[in-house]
């Protein structure tokens, strides 16, 4: 298998399938990468357009799990919104996450970016929740693999209430994640490397070194404040911000 024969398969995918390491042994994150932007390729080819970007195992716990020491990169599409009151479509196995998410004012190129010179760069926070929805079997993967999937992107919903970063104290910005009425989990946004702008000044230095960059206007989903929950058919899963409003979604 190439790089654009396993993007293909990807995108193809609409049942649980093996990871893409199992008869790919050697498949290493660079590699994966570049899978990532062929898919984006054929995204945009069917008419998508790039609207952003995503962090993913952004979570120290997460990381740990997972034997790593940095998040991953993935993109995101207009495809990929969800508007408020839509229900999910049907997906193989969707998880709902809450994270932090930023629109950006003014590009950002690194490398040398640091979380000051981040957020000094956004235009507005908003709550969000993600919809995850890995293609392999049982959430079986390995980094490369995951990185190959688009960290495992489906879907995201924006919350209504949108305030510029000084209106907040991002690493106490809290989340409650519910489940059919009841509070499942709870997490602040220094859940999220210590704060959220050090995440989005990782995603900008990361595509410096692909000689790309955060551009105005796009979205960048921070990262999974709480463990991923399970969507199921017929559940509501709700996220509620102290400050940035709540969004519900139906399974």
């Amino acid at each position: 298998m190439n790089v654009r024969e396993a993007a293909t398969a990807l995108l193809g995918t609409t049942s649980e399938r093996s990871p893409l390491s199992d008869d790919w042994p050697e498949l290493d994150v660079d590699t994966a990468y570049a899978i990532q932007d062929e898919a984006l390729r054929q995204r945009r080819a069917r008419g998508e357009t790039l609207v952003g970007l995503k962090l993913g195992l952004t979570s120290r716990a997460k990381q740990q799990r997972m034997g790593i020491d940095a998040p991953l990169l993935a993109w995101l599409t207009d495809a990929m919104v969800l508007p408020a009151g839509v229900p999910v479509p049907r997906l193989i196995h969707p998880r709902a996450e809450p994270e932090l998410v930023f629109v950006l004012r003014d590009r950002l190129t690194g490398p040398g970016v640091t979380a000051a010179t981040a957020l000094a760069a956004v235009d507005r926070v908003y709550g969000g929740v993600e919809i995850i929805d890995s293609r392999y079997a049982d959430y079986r993967f390995t980094l490369p693999d995951a990185v190959a999937d688009n960290g495992s992107s489906a879907y995201f919903s924006v919350g209504p209430v949108g305030l510029p970063p000084s209106a907040l104290d991002l690493s106490l910005e809290a989340a409650l994640l519910e489940v059919d009425g009841q509070i499942v989990d709870t997490a602040t946004g220094a859940a999220v490397q210590g704060h959220p702008a050090e995440a989005l000044a990782l995603a900008a230095n990361a595509l410096g070194a692909r000689g790309l960059a955060l551009e105005p206007g796009w979205i960048v989903l921070t990262g999974g404040m709480t463990d991923a929950v399970p969507l199921r058919r017929g559940s509501r899963v709700a996220a509620h911000f102290s400050h940035l409003g709540s969004i519900t979604l139906a399974g």
